[in-house]
């Protein structure tokens, strides 16, 4: 057998294989054997006609047939040994030439792991964040606490600032409602800025049973493309405005809270709670950061059948997300009023990072030979299932080798991002 490589892409190639009679001759063998046990011949029983007997029964192009796909199938994946690739997917096959019992040609072109090379990655520039908790942090989480213990009076004045108010609305743009702004019983608390500028102060004023219509511009940078800086009228109705009475935050309120004794133990523990958080947040975006850093300083080609496996997994996510909603992938993509073309788009980059995220880590981690133990897969293998021992179909699912080999490439990259953090922050 010899082998002659293009280079089609970064990662992307295609072999030309030649085979000689001897390559040939083994693969016509095999096919004969396989053959004789499906020919019918009488005087033998069905699978017991010899070979030689056989061959007088089978058409010769049968018999060719069959040869040249054994043999390409059995050279095809030692054609890329050779060339020392590893094709990430089934590679695409095409005969050439073939003269039966002298010589096949064919070509064999596939995606393959690309290769990569690593920047420095212990000088990524990377700053890592400090996890600072403010008064104006903790302030925030009090008036959430408030909030929740706060108390609803339906309300016959107009609305204010803290009120919540129950509308109808249909926003229109040229005169046409556009996708994602109307809705009906919608429960809105003034002053919470979740809707655009000037929607909520534009209600502030009217009273339950006031109809009126709204002039709202929307910002320049709003995600979706057909609503960005359009000028718009959002018709209101105002069905009802409920008076929200908060508790005063004070001793009384940190009690309702937990085992607090004032309302400064119970900031403490507000102040504690947010560094924790801050802490575990920032932390993962340090990693981001630096991963991202890596891979802009390191040549990394992104093999178009990875990426398109990426954006599968997220079409599947965003699927199972829209069906919890009771919507279908479709509805989701309307109501963001976007297309198929534009979230294509915007799939494929994040696929593409992902993409290039992992194969570097992965170089990373082969480079500096990063791997994990038989002891710390099955150690995370116990905890799991001590986590889901109450659910059959989770345990049986954790005795998959599968299941088994994606542990182990997850905490390698666990490892891997512990050991990109250490190197950048001696």
């Amino acid at each position: 057998m010899k082998t002659k490589l293009k280079k089609i892409s970064d990662s992307r190639i295609e072999l030309t294989v030649t085979l000689d009679a001897k390559d040939l001759g083994e693969a016509a063998k095999k096919a004969l054997e396989k053959l004789a046990k499906e020919v019918k011949v009488e005087g033998f029983r069905k699978g017991k006609v010899p070979t030689d007997v056989a061959k007088k029964f089978i058409p010769e192009n049968d018999l060719n047939a069959e040869t040249i796909d054994f043999a390409v199938r059995t050279t095809v994946i030692e054609a890329f040994r050779k060339e020392e690739k590893s094709p990430l997917v089934l590679p695409n096959v095409n005969v050439v030439k073939y003269v039966p019992g002298e010589m096949a040609e064919y070509t064999a072109t596939a995606d393959i792991i690309p290769e990569i090379k690593l920047g420095n990655y212990k000088d990524l520039g990377v700053k890592k964040p400090e996890a600072k908790v403010t008064d104006k942090d903790i302030k925030q989480v009090l008036d959430n606490i408030a909030t929740s213990f706060a108390e609803k009076k339906v309300a016959k004045k107009a609305a204010e600032s803290g009120d919540e108010v129950i509308i109808d609305f249909v926003g229109k743009k040229d005169g046409e409602a556009f996708r994602g702004g109307t809705a009906k019983d919608y429960k809105l608390t003034l002053g919470s800025n979740t809707f655009i500028p000037g929607f909520e102060d534009g209600i502030v004023g009217h009273e339950s049973g006031d109809k009126f219509d709204l002039k709202i511009t929307f910002p320049k940078d709003y995600g979706v493309t057909d609503l960005a800086g359009a000028n718009t009228v959002f018709e209101i109705l105002v069905k009802q405005v409920n008076e929200i009475k908060k508790p005063a935050i004070d001793d009384k309120l940190a009690a309702k809270c937990g085992p607090f004794k004032s309302v400064d133990e119970l900031k403490e523990d507000i102040r504690n709670n947010l560094e924790i958080q801050n802490t575990q947040r920032l932390n993962e975006r340090f990693k981001d950061d630096l991963v991202k850093a890596l891979v802009k300083k390191s040549k990394v080609p992104a093999p178009e059948v990875l990426i398109n496996d990426q954006i599968r997994l997220i079409r599947d996510d965003m699927t199972r997300n829209a069906s919890s909603q009771g919507m279908s992938f479709e509805d989701f993509l309307d109501r963001n009023g976007e297309t198929l073309d534009s979230w294509n788009e915007q799939a494929h980059k994040i696929a593409e990072e992902r993409v290039k995220a992992s194969l570097v880590l992965q170089t990373l981690a082969v480079e500096n030979k990063i791997t994990v133990s038989d002891e710390d897969v099955n150690a995370k293998l116990a905890e799991l299932r001590e986590v889901y021992k109450k659910s059959q179909d989770a345990l049986k699912s954790l005795k998959n080798p599968n299941v088994k080999m994606d542990i182990k490439n997850r905490l390698t990259i666990e490892k891997t991002l512990d050991f990109l953090v250490d190197a950048n922050t001696k």
